[in-house]
């Protein structure tokens, strides 16, 4: 639970159990900036896991992972690793959540959800990505299963869903069409009323600066703007995952320093 105090943001309540480790804060210009570990090799099937962060009135947070999430097959069954997470921001709260990206091994299977709860005067910046495996070692695409649903709801109202379950055994992901040559995807969503056709048009602008990665950005709603990426190559995706962060924190938020550093 984070709240305001004295103009910036302190945890006023805290509770994790391995692997989950949150730690030091870091004040940011007000903001308050947390590292959330999940300490050990990783996930295994089998594991449920789940996380609550609650952003109170006026206050303004900023969290990331400590390295990709590894998701591991389960020993003796075929049970997926259930991930649940769940945010909630109150009026006027601000919340920047910039996810590494989660890697299902070999075998593996996870159903991850992502409940967004956000009231109307508040602010959201989100960023959540998937790797196809451990493409380096030549692994893309052999994970069992990677179910996914991400729900953003403005006020008591649905605003997103994104919601899919790739099997890759049942249909070959790199068709055209599907998934192609990529091996990384990601969604950013960015609720401020500071934007406009025209600000999204310039961060549609960042992502298509980038070679070797297919992105678009569009405003679906007044204040809400959804972005879409998947890539080939690694260090392109990253680019562009931090390339529409910068625009979003200078240009929307005002605010490039809420990027901080790991």
């Amino acid at each position: 639970m984070f709240e305001q105090r004295r103009g910036r943001t302190v945890v006023a309540h805290q509770y994790a159990e391995p692997p989950f480790r949150v730690a030091p804060m870091f004040d940011l210009q007000g903001a308050a900036y947390a590292i959330v570990v999940c300490a050990g090799p990783g996930v295994f099937g089998g594991d449920r896991l789940t996380q609550s962060i609650h952003v109170g009135r006026g206050a303004r947070v900023v969290l990331t992972s400590q390295a990709a999430l590894q998701i591991h097959p389960a020993a003796d069954a075929p049970v997926p690793a259930v991930l649940r997470y769940a945010y909630r921001v109150d009026g006027d709260g601000e919340l920047h959540c910039h996810w590494d990206p989660v890697i299902p091994f070999t075998g593996a299977r996870v159903d991850q959800r992502f409940d967004l709860q956000i009231a109307d005067d508040s602010r959201l910046y989100w960023s959540d990505a998937v790797m196809a495996g451990r493409v380096s070692r030549g692994e893309a695409w052999r994970f069992a299963a990677l179910a996914h649903e991400l729900v953003l709801r403005v006020g008591a109202r649905p605003a997103y869903l994104e919601r899919y379950a790739i099997v890759p055994d049942d249909r070959r992901v790199q068709r055209t069409w599907m998934a192609g040559p990529a091996t990384h995807l990601a969604t950013t969503l960015v609720r401020h009323s500071a934007l406009t056709r025209e600000t999204v048009e310039d961060g549609h602008r960042c992502l298509a600066a980038i070679t070797d990665l297919a992105a678009a950005g569009d405003l679906v709603e007044p204040a809400l703007a959804v972005a879409r990426m998947i890539g080939a190559d690694g260090a392109s995706f990253a680019r562009g995952r931090a390339s529409y962060r910068a625009w979003a924190l200078a240009s929307i938020f005002g605010r490039p320093e809420l990027a901080g550093r790991k």
